[in-house]
């Protein structure tokens, strides 16, 4: 199923979200974030496609790599940390929701706007994952 032709108002609502977190949120940030929540919502059309958008804005394939074990990687500094930590959070949301020490560190390095937008870019990788798992999108073949 193809969201854009089926259900084209919903697919641009959901792009004016991504439009603002690109314009809205580092880049750098932003694709680590994209591809950290595409891979614990098991999205390949997203691990796919925001693995190689990080690499064409010159992001080492080392660090990305390192995304699936952030925790134990030397690679990131206190901003991305905390941001990954935020991701894993709000992917995994919970019956308590995100565990005030996780939001506690971010709310250390990242200023009240800048952690909204990082919370809405969140919220819409999220939004873009269930999507491509739930229409069973796959990237393409060549690339």
């Amino acid at each position: 199923m193809n969201p854009t032709e089926v259900v084209p108002q919903a697919y641009k609502a959901v792009l004016g979200l991504e439009k603002y977190v690109q314009t809205n949120v580092d880049h750098t940030v932003l694709e680590l974030v994209k591809l950290r929540a595409s891979m614990i919502n098991g999205c390949a059309y997203c691990v796919d496609m925001h693995s190689r958008d990080a690499l064409a804005g010159g992001e080492s394939s080392r660090r990305l790599f390192a995304v699936a074990t952030w925790r134990e990687s030397p690679f990131f500094d206190e901003r991305e940390r905390a941001a990954l930590a935020l991701t894993d959070a709000v992917t995994r949301l919970g019956e308590h929701g995100v565990p005030d020490e996780v939001w506690d560190d971010a709310a250390k390095v990242w200023s009240e706007k800048e952690l909204a937008d990082l919370v809405i870019a969140i919220a819409t990788i999220n939004v873009w994952n269930r999507i491509g798992v739930t229409m069973r999108l796959e990237p393409p073949a060549q690339a």
